[in-house]
């Protein structure tokens, strides 16, 4: 009981009231020794240097949550521009296509509408509607037709050259094969020196022959090639084709002679119609060989 009593005693401190005011008057002395002599400076530095790593510490999670989430974001945000960035960039090239497409298209109608009038040929345009889809056959059908007064015969062209020649006529559209359809025959003559021939298609849009050429012919790579006028189907001194290969060979009577059509016969969509040719007197009807061996036989 004694010892209980003691140890109380000598246990026994302060009480909290007058701790409280102590600690109270101790911080607003500190407070005004600070604010008025600045003594606390260098203490309240070192403390910041000792505290300094363990506040990095500890606010390090936040920083580094913060830091992943900011980089996912970002990733997403990223994957998103570079999609829409890849869709934009394909409607451009979309766009820029066309835009190329439809400037050459100009160009071409431009080209011909600065074709010079031939005299007595009239010349319609004509824009292309459908292709033939046999692979064997170079034809096309253009969006005039008899409501046109267009005919079989008339010639179509570009503004380089020879296409082709309606050989059937409907309601509102035009069949036109091309001067490449296989065995179809030009009459053309070489610009150069005047020399005449026939020139046919190969079946083949970038291929056109001369057939029965003499070896001696006087015919050169680079020879351009025009319509003659004969026959009266295509109008004269048209450009048809170039010559790019000759091949001639001692052993044989003809040259092969491989030609390049000048117009674009499988490019463009616009085409001119040529009508007005001059009518040419009817060919004479060819008498029967027996006719003609009974005449040699007065004669003798």
């Amino acid at each position: 009981m004694d010892n209980t009593q003691s140890f109380q005693f000598f246990n026994r401190g302060p009480s909290p009231a007058v701790r409280l005011v102590f600690f109270v008057v101790l911080s607003l002395l500190l407070l005004f020794i600070d604010a008025r002599y600045r003594y606390l400076e260098s203490t309240r530095s070192a403390l910041s240097m000792l505290v300094s790593p363990l506040q990095r510490l500890a606010t390090m999670p936040g920083v580094l949550w913060q830091q992943a989430g900011d980089f996912f974001t970002t990733q997403r945000s990223l994957v998103e521009d570079n999609k829409s960035l890849h869709q934009q960039h394909e409607r451009d090239a979309a766009q820029s296509s066309q835009l190329q497409a439809l400037q050459q298209e100009n160009q071409q109608l431009r080209n011909l509408l600065a074709l010079p009038q031939r005299g007595e040929l009239a010349m319609q345009a004509a824009e292309i509607m459908y292709a033939e889809r046999d692979i064997f056959k170079r034809k096309v059908l253009i969006d005039k037709g008899a409501d046109a007064n267009v005919r079989i015969g008339q010639v179509v062209m570009d503004d380089a050259g020879i296409v082709g020649q309606i050989t059937r006529v409907y309601p509102r559209l035009a069949e036109v094969t091309l001067i490449t359809e296989k065995d179809h025959a030009v009459p053309v003559q070489v610009l150069r020196n005047g020399l005449r021939t026939i020139l046919f298609g190969a079946g083949d849009t970038s291929q056109l022959s001369l057939r029965y050429m003499p070896v001696s012919s006087d015919i050169q790579n680079g020879d351009l090639l025009v319509t003659s006028g004969i026959d009266g189907i295509y109008p004269p001194g048209i450009p048809v084709a170039k010559v790019v290969k000759i091949e001639r060979d001692a052993a044989y009577p003809f040259a092969r002679v491989i030609c390049l059509p000048v117009a674009g016969v499988d490019k463009h969509r616009h085409l001119l119609i040529l009508s007005g040719l001059p009518r040419l007197p009817e060919r004479p009807a060819e008498e029967p060989a027996a006719a003609q061996n009974s005449k040699t036989k007065q004669k003798k």
